[in-house]
């Protein structure tokens, strides 16, 4: 029996035990609050979409996109989750399904992508910061950033009860402002939402393929929270739950802003980031635009915590099983948390939080599409070699549903990378082939040292 089979016979026999006795476990509240926060967090950042493709292109994109993409995935995630509820959730089930090169691949690329996003969602707050503090310089900017790193870096120490209080919090708060947004935008209806429905004079690729990498990029992240299912309690019910409520929650988080805000304030060719703001302005007044202007500051700081939760159990389930160095699966003695692979997490995050999320979002697709297609191809494999794993919750519909959860995100990724513009092209191929370089690496390195394949 291996590694991976080891952990998952011992999480299904006691789900609720639990590797360090002071870890806290979050239940099914804190984790709907922690999932939503990492997927979606708000609408914030949709408004290029619409000045990118089009009002009309968008909402569909909006209204659509989770049946190829999300929706699929969820389900895929929800019975590995019943069925594997370990720490490292897709990862390990990639390596159980393909062996350790695909598995490897799994964990580096999802852990790289993550060095993307942590740092510009640092930058994207201060940004916002910038809108109450004019004046402020580019180093006391970089400082903000990593000040708000660290503050979360202590949360997420602390554990996954205290950063799904903070997730709930902030979340609560950011609803106020959208949904007093939405009930005013609705009395002031102006404008045909849906006109036009293409941007005039766009390259083709420009409107369906950047588009399309921005639709799925606001609906990634469903098979994150899987990295943390042994912190959980009872994953077997408790995720397939969250997911059940999260999907149609951020459905509707991005589409009734979106749809209300083209309708009552207009000015489509306008959009641009952080336009949420503006356009809470024309509908309610500046006392509006100001509140939305902090909800989306809070929004960066919600997708941040959730980011480091979710992506610091990579390297810390990589270490387990013998790819990365012993010392990051340290514990922390009070809060039973890998406070060393989140510390090492966070500097790298630190690193690059100088960086503009408009630039690289095309090359974390790449990387976040890879991953998204390892998961549901290993959803298909796992039904075939593992027949015998337990499952409280299977993808229902038989063969047809197993083929649409697999098929369906499988061609939406290849759409999305072929219609990739030209930096995103390069770039996304360069940190993809970057995680086979680093496997022949380290298994050069290591030899004997490395984990026996997962078969």
């Amino acid at each position: 029996m291996t590694t991976i089979d080891k952990a998952a016979a011992k999480s299904a026999e006691n789900p609720s035990a639990s590797k360090a006795s002071t870890l806290r476990k979050a239940g099914l509240f804190y984790l709907v609050f922690v999932m939503f926060s990492y997927t979606t967090g708000g609408p914030f950042g949709l408004e290029d979409m619409v000045t990118t493709s089009g009002p009309g292109i968008t909402l569909i994109y909006l209204l659509v996109l989770p049946f190829f993409w999300c929706i699929p995935v969820s389900l895929v995630s929800a019975e590995l989750t019943t069925a594997m509820p370990v720490e490292g959730g897709f990862y390990r089930w990639t390596r159980a399904a393909f062996g350790d090169f695909w598995g490897f691949l799994a964990g580096w690329w999802n852990w790289s992508a993550s060095f993307l996003l942590g740092g510009i969602y640092a930058v994207l707050f201060t940004d916002y910061v910038v809108y109450y503090l004019p004046r402020m310089t580019w180093w006391e900017h970089y400082l903000i950033s990593v000040a708000l790193i660290v503050v979360l870096t202590w949360v997420n120490v602390r554990g996954i009860q205290m950063v799904g209080q903070v997730a709930t919090a902030l979340e609560l708060f950011i609803f106020v402002p959208i949904a007093v947004m939405i009930g005013m935008a609705f009395e002031h209806w102006h404008y045909d939402p849906f006109t036009p429905w293409v941007v005039p004079h766009q390259p083709t690729f420009k409107i369906f393929g950047v588009g399309l990498a921005l639709g799925l990029w606001l609906y990634s992240g469903y098979e994150q929270l899987s990295t943390v299912a042994e912190e959980v309690e009872n994953p077997q019910r408790t995720y397939p739950w969250a997911l059940a409520i999260v999907v149609p929650l951020s459905m509707a988080a991005y589409f009734l802003p979106a749809v209300a805000g083209l309708g009552s304030a207009g000015h489509w060719n306008e959009w641009h980031a952080g336009f949420f703001s503006d356009a809470a302005k024309i509908i309610g007044g500046p006392w509006l635009g100001t509140w939305m202007t902090l909800a989306a500051m809070l929004g960066s700081v919600a997708l941040l915590n959730s980011t480091i939760l979710t992506t610091t159990r990579m390297p810390f389930a990589m270490a387990e099983d013998k790819y990365l160095p012993h010392v990051l699966t340290r514990k922390h003695e009070r809060y039973g948390t890998p406070w060393l692979a989140i510390v090492v997490s966070a500097v790298i995050y630190g690193l690059l939080a100088w960086q503009s999320l408009a630039q690289l979002i095309s090359v974390y697709i790449w990387l976040r599409s890879a991953t998204t297609v390892l998961t549901v191809l290993s959803g298909w494999k796992l039904r075939k070699s593992r027949p015998e794993m337990k499952r409280t919750f299977t993808v229902p519909g038989g063969r047809a549903g197993l083929l649409y959860v697999v098929s369906a995100p499988v061609v939406m990724a290849m759409v999305a990378l072929l219609g990739s513009d030209r930096f995103g092209l390069i770039g996304g191929a360069i940190a993809m082939l970057l995680g086979p370089l680093v496997y022949l690496i380290l298994r050069s390195r290591r030899g004997s040292q490395m984990p026996v394949e997962a078969r």
